[in-house]
């Protein structure tokens, strides 16, 4: 299937907008670690058939009292598995007739699950996808007709935030679950301890390298938690963004036809750091970055590190923990190359909510995912767990409530809004990019134990990217 580039190009207008509105897997989505498998679902309450086909598709509202049993799925931490099941019992109270049966997992052992259903023809009625979602373009069932039809409102999201989980020709694919973006979480206590200075905004690599190994070196903790699945993120989509110009270069080209660089030699000072600092014991080796299942037992969550990469959806989660213990936590831009350069960050969509194209009650799904976005007492419950909600009245109810590590969310959000950024950022990925990302973490191993060096490393890495175009 040819895949058809989405608007997650995010034009520098829409990153302005966020700073006035408060706004906030897979290889370039909500990346950071996530936690080991878990399935559950509700208790079947008795299936029956479904309206007809006809009706759903149609965008008429579904008022029929027969018994409707939606299957749904996710991925992510066990808060976000215990405010989502918490919200579909609230759904279910106000639909008596529509029984839920969910299932969630880890982030890898979700996409295992999703390529069986699949392959099969049976993906849930409603599921939930990342940046890599055009690998399942077949499975969604677009929501234009029941936007149209007022089925799924969206009355209170701007046009910027419908476009980016919009295709180019403007096929509604899903909504999003929530801005997001990345950055670096941080135990104060542990840096003001090791006598490091606490990051700003125009940190560096190299500031974030010596304050791994300082606070390694004058606490006996790691500086820095390994990146996991974020490491292809940080040192590729990232680390050459912030080369040039803003705008400059991209790992690959903005319609992925190729690569967006043509120097291999450009990634080699970020491949050499982090082998460094794994070789010397700031950050964890492969073996000790296995026992990371999730984001709640990240080593910098347990107290073990100073450091680690986050979605930022994921800080007041991490925050809450640390606070409980006594401890507290900051969260920082992503370093750059050099403080004046490109800060390399964009806002984007956390994931999304899609209607399978397998579902029976196709309507009745996506009045749930119009539920689940818009209805303020849901995400009074949800408080952003996925991302800052694309609905501006819920978005300002939120904040005006907002916990403290919520409002360091929603803060940093507003504050990479002002972030100088390219016109246009291309967070999706070709066909064939996994085995690069496999590979990639592979080759800094590989360096870290003299096999090869980062110069090989960085030339194998590009050599891997190009040939998926060839």
């Amino acid at each position: 299937m040819k895949k058809k580039l989405v608007s997650l190009f995010i034009a520098a207008s829409m990153v302005a907008s966020l700073t006035a509105c408060g706004g906030n897997d897979s290889s370039n989505s909500s990346a950071a670690p996530e936690e080991t498998p878990k399935e559950t679902s509700t208790e079947d309450s008795g299936k029956a058939d479904a309206q007809p086909e006809e009706a759903e598709a149609s965008g008429q509202e579904n008022t029929s009292d027969e018994q409707i049993t939606l299957r749904m799925a996710w991925w992510g931490s066990q808060t976000r598995h215990d405010l989502t099941v918490e919200v579909i019992e609230m759904y279910e109270k106000e639909h008596p007739n529509v029984n839920i049966e969910y299932e969630f997992f880890s982030f890898d052992d979700y996409f295992t699950k999703l390529k069986t259903l699949v392959a099969s023809d049976q993906v849930w009625d409603i599921f939930q996808l990342g940046g890599n979602f055009p690998m399942y373009m077949d499975k969604i069932y677009p929501l234009d007709e029941y936007v149209e039809s007022g089925v799924v409102d969206v009355s209170k999201i701007s046009d910027a935030y419908l476009k980016i989980t919009q295709d180019f020709d403007g096929t509604q694919l899903g909504l999003s679950n929530g801005l997001n973006t990345y950055g670096i979480a941080y135990d104060v206590d542990m840096f003001n301890a090791a006598g490091v200075a606490l990051p700003d905004e125009n940190w560096t690599w190299d500031d974030y390298a010596a304050a791994a190994r300082a606070i390694h070196e004058n606490t006996g903790n790691f500086g820095t938690s390994g990146f996991s699945t974020s490491e292809f993120i940080a040192g590729c989509s990232t680390y050459i963004g912030q080369l040039g110009e803003v705008g400059e270069y991209s790992f690959f080209n903005l319609d992925l036809t190729g690569m967006g660089f043509d120097d291999a030699s450009m990634l080699e000072p970020y491949i050499q750091m982090r082998a460094d600092l794994i070789k010397e014991g700031a950050s964890p080796d492969a073996g000790a970055e296995a026992e990371v299942t999730n984001i709640e037992n990240d080593f910098l969550v347990t107290g073990e590190s100073g450091m680690t990469w986050v979605a930022v959806n994921q800080f007041p989660t991490i925050y809450d923990i640390c606070k409980a213990e006594g401890r507290t936590l900051g969260l920082a831009p992503l370093p750059r190359v050099t403080s004046d350069g490109p800060s390399g960050a964009a806002i984007q969509s956390s994931q999304m909510l899609c209607v399978s194209q397998d579902s029976e009650h196709k309507q009745a799904a996506a009045e749930f995912i119009s539920w689940f976005q818009n209805s303020t007492e849901c995400n009074n419950v949800l408080q952003g767990e996925r991302g800052i909600p694309v609905n501006e009245d819920v978005r300002a109810a939120l904040k005006a409530n907002a916990a403290e590590g919520q409002q360091i969310m929603y803060d940093f959000v507003d504050l990479v809004g002002t972030f100088e950024m390219p016109e246009k950022v291309n967070v999706l990925s070709p066909d064939g990019q996994d085995q690069v990302v496999d590979n990639y973490r592979n080759y800094i191993q590989q360096v870290v134990f003299g096999e090869i060096t980062a110069k090989e490393a960085a030339e194998k890495t590009y050599a891997d990217a190009q040939a998926i175009f060839e």
